[in-house]
């Protein structure tokens, strides 16, 4: 086992292979980015507080305090301690395994192939380009995934849930109060279907899907409001519950969603030969207002 005492800013490389990272910091913030590369690289630019400690055992490497474990890190609080605060990146082979938590801090996460696993209390976190399984719990931080292929679970109390893009064959996720913004990438047909489940108390949850879509649909409200752009679909109910259901396509794919209080939107992505169309048509509109002749006569 090789291990660094981390008190001030400091750049380690590491050629010894990695297979799983874990890291655990207060305040500040936590980059990691998988790479082509077998090495590792890691960045400390700014610490406060006590020192980081950085341990490599096997093809483990750990980033952390010696008071922060990863066991009930939910309910971990530094009050009384004193302030603590880093910025650490760190570049390792995308195939890694990643573990990251964040009390305070943010999280920025891209290109890993690996598991990945993240918790925050407060801090937010940004999942971007992630084709491994995905575990992300937050209390009160919000989260954002962009381009997230693989298996995607999350569990809010608070904090607001955004899926930018989302590719992945499974999306379930579930807040207290927390908003949730689902957008869905047209999916594979030579995929396994979709698995869509969503769940929130209070908060309001809206899911964009591709169109032409292959999904059972199944939404419920206990009390809140429904909006619906797919005519294949029906919405039932006037005064309380309501429901959106009916099936999309062939019906290869699950996507259900509930609220008690919160409101409740289906959108539909525009077709992607009907995007191309407008974008074609604005440009030629704009060549044709360019040589457009003015009250002059002259071209402009």
């Amino acid at each position: 086992m090789t291990e660094w005492s981390v008190a001030e800013p400091r750049k380690l490389s590491l050629t010894d292979p990695v297979t799983r990272l874990q890291v655990r910091v207060v305040n500040g913030t936590v980059n990691v980015v998988g790479t082509d590369e077998s090495s590792v690289r890691l960045e400390i630019s700014e610490i406060e507080g006590p020192p980081l400690i950085v341990t490599q055992e096997g093809s483990t490497l750990t980033v952390s305090y010696e008071d922060l474990h990863w066991k009930g890190f939910l309910k971990w609080l530094d009050r009384k301690g004193p302030r603590r605060r880093a910025v650490v990146s760190v570049a390792v082979p995308a195939g890694t395994d990643v573990e990251v938590g964040v009390i305070g801090a943010g999280a920025v996460i891209s290109g890993i192939k690996g598991r990945t696993d993240v918790r925050g209390v407060t801090g937010d976190t940004t999942l971007v380009g992630l084709s491994g399984p995905v575990r992300a719990e937050s209390i009160s931080g919000s989260l954002e995934a962009q381009s997230v292929t693989g298996a995607l679970r999350v569990n809010s109390v608070t904090g607001d849930v955004t899926v930018i893009e989302g590719a992945g064959a499974s999306v379930k996720a579930d807040t207290v109060s927390g908003d949730m913004v689902i957008d869905l990438d047209p999916a594979d047909l030579e995929g396994p279907p979709a698995d869509i489940r969503l769940s929130s108390v209070s908060g309001e949850v809206a899911i964009r899907l591709p169109h032409p879509a292959d999904a059972r649909v199944e939404a419920n409200t206990t009390s809140g409001s429904v909006s619906n752009a797919f005519d294949d679909l029906r919405v039932g109910g006037q005064w309380g519950a309501k429901s959106i259901t009916g099936t999309l396509g062939a019906g290869r794919g699950t996507l259900r969603a509930t609220t008690i209080s919160g409101s409740l939107a289906l959108l539909r992505r525009p077709d992607p030969v009907d995007e191309y169309a407008d974008t074609t048509g604005a440009a030629e509109a704009d060549g044709a207002a360019d040589t457009a002749p003015s009250a002059s006569g002259k071209v402009l």
